[in-house]
């Protein structure tokens, strides 16, 4: 481990962060008891790292793992969110991974106990953080079914649960290991709070209906990309859970609450497509809150089934904000009215964006957006829109 903290190791992987690895390998490796392939994954991994975890980047005589777990951890801005969730007592990580969750939850929780069934990976992850100045944490390699068993009151458990086998995007909570449908009741009487991350693909309905006792579920986008998903467990918690939608940004969070009931009774009027156009941002989709965006915000569905949304006024949304240009029924529309390259969007429309490039001869790029879809008097409608 020790042998890629070596000053000169240090400088020779920092130098060639830029070079081509493969021609690299080829010349063989300057350091004895280092091979060429092991600096050739110090090099890619590091590169890995330089947006997703600044700071690992940045600190010197850090040591990456293959590239598998850097892909598996979740990003700083991820995890800096959910050290928000947690509570300020002791926590267990029970699937500790590449440590990135566990470098932000150290700078909350009085302590963290790391767990991990990779002995290598988390003599990386127990060095890194000597580097990085983090002290409050314990290791334990092996089960972390053992570390529960010792009976010790945590105040946060947390648990990221990796799928067993390839189940197709949509999948179920018990496809994972750990199985945290079948362990959930143990976590409960070890902890006040239990906080499980799950894959964006997951059904969060199905899920709700697996899990006991959740009270809140997080669903977090990074710059309009869904990362994953957050269920919160707590003791006697019966309520019916509140649902977050997370939009994160370098420089700002955007967090919009509601609950499914008040999603499921509301029933707001889709209106005629005016000056503004908007796209919710991925985790709304995700979440499944549609009718509810028209009494948080000054807009009108276009169609109840379209989720897309208007206004006369610009405003501040949560998601794309498009200035319409012109619109046209598609029954009139022949490709020739817009310009040739533009981004093609459909929602609640009978045919797929393919189909409509290659229908009317255009091409991906420019400013400017095309959205086919559907207006509140089921007219099949093109809006020719740029984003503001």
């Amino acid at each position: 481990m020790n042998k890629f903290s070596d000053e000169k190791v240090q400088d020779f992987i920092q130098k060639n962060l830029k070079t081509d690895l493969h021609k690299l390998i080829l010349k063989g490796s300057p350091f004895e008891g280092i091979t060429i392939q092991e600096i050739a994954t110090q090099i890619e991994g590091k590169n890995k790292t330089e947006k997703k975890l600044p700071t690992w980047y940045k600190t010197k005589s850090i040591i990456f793992p293959p590239k598998l777990n850097l892909e598996q951890s979740s990003s700083e801005i991820t995890a800096a969110y959910k050290a928000q969730l947690i509570n300020n007592g002791p926590l267990l990580d029970l699937t500790g991974g590449f440590g990135v969750d566990d470098y932000y939850f150290a700078h909350k929780a009085s302590a963290v106990t790391y767990c991990e069934l990779n002995l290598e990976l988390s003599e990386i992850v127990k060095h890194n953080f000597e580097k990085l100045g983090i002290k409050n944490i314990s290791f334990n390699v092996g089960d972390s079914k053992a570390v529960l068993y010792q009976k010790t009151k945590y105040d946060t458990i947390y648990v990221d649960p990796s799928r067993r086998a390839e189940t197709g995007r949509v999948f179920l909570l018990k496809d994972c290991e750990p199985n945290v449908v079948e362990d959930q009741n143990i976590y409960l009487k070890n902890a006040t709070k239990v906080i499980i991350k799950a894959a964006p693909m997951l059904d969060v309905q199905a899920a709700l209906k697996d899990l006991k006792n959740v009270s809140e579920v997080h669903v977090v986008s990074v710059k309009n990309e869904c990362k994953e998903l957050l269920f919160i467990l707590e003791d006697n918690k019966t309520e019916e859970p509140t649902i977050f939608c997370v939009l994160l940004n370098k420089d700002h969070q955007q967090i919009i609450p509601f609950k499914f009931s008040e999603e499921k009774t509301a029933n707001p009027t889709a209106k005629p497509l005016l000056n503004y156009l908007y796209e919710p941002d991925v985790a709304i989709l995700k979440a499944g809150l549609f009718k509810l965006l028209t009494t948080k915000y000054e807009v009108s569905k276009i169609h109840q089934h379209s989720h897309l949304y208007t206004s006369d006024e610009l405003v501040d949304f949560p998601g794309k904000s498009f200035k319409v240009i012109n619109k046209f029924l598609f029954d009139n529309f022949n490709g020739k009215q817009v310009p040739k390259q533009v981004n093609v969007v459909c929602r609640n429309f009978i045919l797929k964006p393919d189909e409509l490039k290659k229908k009317f001869k255009l091409k991906d790029g420019g400013n400017n957006f095309l959205f086919f879809t559907t207006n509140y008097k089921e007219q099949k409608i093109v809006i020719l829109a740029e984003k503001t």
